[in-house]
């Protein structure tokens, strides 16, 4: 899979994620993000989703195209299908 390390994201870097509904937690979608400068910290990124603003954590999975993020969904999910 073509993951990008949260260390090594750059402003400006296009990324998808796999972003779970906070209103219904077991449905996940592969959505397109933005790295960006944090608004608030100019020493920090921040992932623009859903037109607001998210740490990112070390943890984070980011990945560097759809197809990449479709993959992990399967391999992941394959089972609850």
């Amino acid at each position: 899979m073509d993951m990008i390390d949260p260390k090594n994201a750059k402003a400006g870097d296009e990324v998808f994620v796999l972003y779970h509904n906070p209103h219904t937690p077991s449905v996940v979608n592969i959505k397109p993000a933005e790295i960006v400068q944090h608004p608030h910290d100019p020493n920090k990124l921040a992932l623009f989703l859903n037109e607001s603003f998210h740490l990112i954590e070390e943890d984070d999975a980011l990945y560097s195209s759809e197809s990449a993020a479709e993959q992990a969904f399967s391999e992941l999910y394959r089972d609850l299908f």
